[in-house]
């Protein structure tokens, strides 16, 4: 088995006095492409804000390649919710990929043509090119989450978070981002989605965690996708779905 990239022991986070993680441990080793899975309020998105330092733990332990987040912060890229983006911000698409490079080029600094060259590729990975100079308001919604996806791929991290990057896209959209995703995973990059659409997990993720409040599940894809885990974490409120053992 690979070595795990990312270590979590008895993690318990909660907003106010509303416990929203209870001793949540697991690992996701090197190069695996796993998905984040269950229902509404199980806390899919706070463990992955706990996990890059933007909420608090209570307790537990957090590691990446064995060391601290703020010690290789730099290797780690992220995709917030697209709901949770200032999307009126004045700014165009080629800005806002090129912000994903302040960690070289400083902050208070301006980006030099090379910085501009970066982020205008990154874009054109996406599909994104000819809306490099398109203020980000007049998006569509898919197209801002391939302009994010292309802020995060000029990092050129090691492991890349991303919550929710396929909700309310077209389905266009949607297999552009997959292939993006799995290119990345072909490089050795190690990539954790928070993904909401059960019927796609087998096709789209090599590994799965189950989360509601707690750890469920975790592993490989075909070893942990099955009917009885799908209920264990979403309390049986769910449609079914055919095909899965």
């Amino acid at each position: 088995m690979s070595q795990p990239v990312i270590s979590v022991k008895h993690l318990v986070a909660a907003y106010q006095k509303n416990t929203v993680l209870e001793n949540v441990s697991f690992s996701i080793p090197a190069g695996s492409l796993t998905a984040i899975v269950g229902p509404n309020g199980a806390g899919k998105s706070t463990l992955m804000k706990v996990l890059l330092n933007l909420h608090p733990a209570i307790t537990g332990d957090i590691t990446f390649f064995g060391r601290p987040f703020k010690e290789v912060k730099k290797r780690i890229g992220y995709v917030p919710q697209r709901g949770s983006v200032d999307w009126d911000f004045p700014t165009d698409a080629l800005d806002v990929v090129t912000m994903g490079l302040y960690g070289d080029i400083g902050w208070f600094k301006h980006p030099k043509k090379q910085h501009k060259a970066r982020a205008f590729e990154a874009l054109e990975k996406m599909g994104m090119q000819a809306y490099a100079h398109r203020q980000i308001s007049q998006l569509s919604g898919g197209q801002q989450q391939r302009v994010f996806l292309a802020r995060a791929l000029v990092q050129n991290a090691d492991i890349y978070f991303m919550d929710e990057p396929l909700a309310g896209v077209d389905a266009a959209t949607e297999r552009a981002i997959m292939a993006t995703l799995k290119k990345l995973n072909a490089l050795g990059k190690t990539v954790i989605v928070v993904h909401h659409d059960l019927q796609t997990v087998e096709d789209y993720f090599d590994h799965v965690l189950f989360l509601n409040q707690t750890i469920i599940s975790h592993g490989k894809t075909q070893d942990v996708f099955s009917k009885d885990n799908i209920r264990r974490t979403y309390g049986g409120n769910i449609r079914w779905l055919g095909g899965v053992d």
